[in-house]
């Protein structure tokens, strides 16, 4: 089961006593993913599809609660390999659909004609009727991203005042969404994971909430060890090549110079690096009589690689 599929699962298994949390949650799902048809004066019906079968026993539940009628629920296997199965839930005029939709404040009737309302403040006057709304936009249109691999949730919808809306709505609770066109429908979407986390916490998905949590530790946590491992790898790496320059050129300086022709300070760190090439530069300033420190013999081992580059471009001019 997809990530996504597991959060819709644990909202539907939701409890709702207030009928107007209820009635917003339900209004969300209509409005996104409910197909309205007007087919003459008083005839008009409604149908939700979802492959959900946990989504589509709460559909149900939630319209005999709020109108007490018992929709129409047709089942279809998809005809593609994976055969699933979609629920579609029906609603007539016969049902008093009419009545409903104008309650919700989705469609009226103009002169025998129906017009759609972009929005009704109804829906949304309550924090709980907010959240509410939110859940069932989530539960119509709404996909969240695998955790393991991305951040990414959104919910699409057929119109940009629908998706300007719920973008709006988030923003109450401090979230922020954008949204954007995409072939042909609209998208309000949310990228960080503090966002999704603070969405998930708006909407009741809680048990989601902490799984989503776990995995941003785990990732964070995965991050700062690669972050570890690749600075001690660039810094023994760099040490490691600071430790054979040194070598060659003390080397050089062994063989073209002659260590008794250099200060015997140098000669005694030049002899060191030799025996010790692995040694750092505390290691070798502790075996120093006195004991020297890290700038100290970091100083001392430069002016040997000076002495051994002047050296090779004395001889390379000659």
């Amino acid at each position: 089961m997809s990530f996504s599929s597991s959060v819709k699962n644990e909202l539907c298994r939701i409890e709702i006593s207030e009928k107007c949390c209820l009635f917003s949650e339900l209004a969300a799902v209509v409005r996104i993913s409910g197909i309205v048809k007007y087919t003459g004066r008083d005839e008009v019906n409604v149908k939700i599809v979802t492959e959900n079968a946990a989504f589509a026993r709460k559909l149900f539940s939630s319209i005999k609660k709020l109108y007490n009628i018992y929709p129409e629920v047709v089942t279809r296997r998809s005809k593609k390999l994976k055969k699933h199965i979609s629920y579609i839930l029906v609603l007539t005029s016969s049902m008093g659909l009419k009545d409903i939709l104008e309650n919700m404040g989705i469609m009226q009737g103009v002169n025998g004609q129906a017009e759609y309302l972009n929005f009704d403040s109804r829906l949304l006057k309550k924090n709980c009727c907010r959240k509410s709304y939110l859940r069932g936009a989530f539960l119509a249109g709404g996909s969240i991203s695998d955790p393991e691999k991305t951040y990414h949730l959104e919910i699409a919808t057929h119109k940009e005042i629908i998706a300007q809306e719920l973008s709006h709505q988030g923003s109450r609770f401090g979230l922020h969404g954008k949204v954007i066109s995409r072939k042909g429908n609209f998208v309000s979407y949310l990228k960080e994971g503090e966002n999704i986390v603070d969405f998930l916490n708006v909407i009741g998905a809680h048990t989601a909430l902490l799984d989503l949590e776990n995995v941003r530790i785990l990732k964070e946590m995965r991050n700062n060890v690669n972050r570890i491992v690749n600075c001690e790898t660039a810094n023994l790496e760099k040490t490691v090549n600071a430790s054979v320059r040194q070598v060659e050129n003390i080397l050089y300086i062994r063989d073209h110079i002659g260590f008794e022709r250099i200060p015997e300070n140098l000669r005694e760190v030049a002899e060191l690096r030799l025996q010790y090439s692995d040694a750092n530069l505390k290691e070798l300033g502790e075996m120093l009589d006195p004991p020297l420190g890290k700038s100290g013999v970091n100083h001392r081992l430069r002016k040997l690689d000076r002495i051994a580059e002047n050296a090779r471009s004395l001889k390379g001019e000659l």
